[in-house]
């Protein structure tokens, strides 16, 4: 669908929706079909998570939150085709999927002051376009005029059953109810969250894919984009780009 030249215009997309869902698969693959940069605000999140826990603070203290945020380096690159997140230079993009990692994210995507910090980070990762974003808060408050949105959903527990799955492969030892519960527990406390909670935009375009597969999903998408644009094309992001 990719096509360079003048007039094309390099689009921010919006994809919120709960964990699970499929978000970061379906972004990344999105962003590969467009050319464009895959930024993964969840895996962000969770990489801040991830240094709380090795710094042995509580998510509920603010001034160590802030001087951890300060101190972190994140960012996105590309090798030998996979996307890697690096925390400070380190790659930690198994170490930011555990299940504990997952719960203490929904606590510190709580706090304000890192909310405040990413949400910077992430609009000058975004800004010049020719992205894909995923997350729970990108078409409201992180890019609210994003050229496209969309909410991925699907039941809870099609998406406990994708995580136990992926756990499992991982060798993690944990059963389905385990990991459905801790998918309910996690919608709970990122629906009553008091900083940006998950919403659905008003204007995003809804997607249920418990029934769908990877390449419905993404046609789906990629209709949604093409009649927006009116068959213009789209311009691909430079070939070679790191995001930190």
């Amino acid at each position: 669908m990719s096509a360079s030249g003048a007039g094309h215009k390099r689009l921010i997309i919006a994809i919120d929706g709960p964990s699970g869902a499929g978000k970061s698969t379906i972004t990344k693959l999105l962003a590969d079909r467009l050319g464009y940069i895959h930024i993964d605000t969840g895996a962000m999140f969770r990489t801040v998570a991830l240094a709380v826990r090795r710094a042995g603070v509580s998510p509920d203290d603010q001034p160590a939150l802030a001087r951890i945020c300060h101190e972190c380096t994140i960012s996105f690159e590309r090798t030998n085709g996979c996307c890697q997140v690096l925390l400070n230079g380190e790659d930690v993009s198994r170490a930011i999927r555990t299940p504990e990692i997952s719960l203490l994210t929904s606590a510190i995507s709580a706090q304000k002051v890192v909310r405040d910090f990413l949400l910077e980070l992430q609009r000058q990762m975004g800004s010049a376009g020719g992205v894909v974003l995923e997350g729970r808060d990108i078409g409201t408050v992180v890019f609210p005029d994003a050229d496209v949105k969309f909410f991925l959903s699907a039941s809870a527990e099609e998406r406990g059953r994708r995580r136990y799955l992926e756990l499992r492969a991982r060798g993690e030892n944990i059963s389905l109810e385990e990991t459905i519960a801790a998918v309910v527990q996690r919608d709970k406390q990122d629906e009553e969250r008091e900083h940006a909670p998950l919403r659905r935009a008003a204007d995003a375009i809804d997607i249920d894919s418990s029934g769908l597969s990877i390449e419905e999903v993404l046609e789906r998408m990629t209709a949604v984009i093409e009649a927006g644009l009116g068959g213009k094309g789209l311009e691909p992001a430079p070939a070679t780009r790191r995001e930190s």
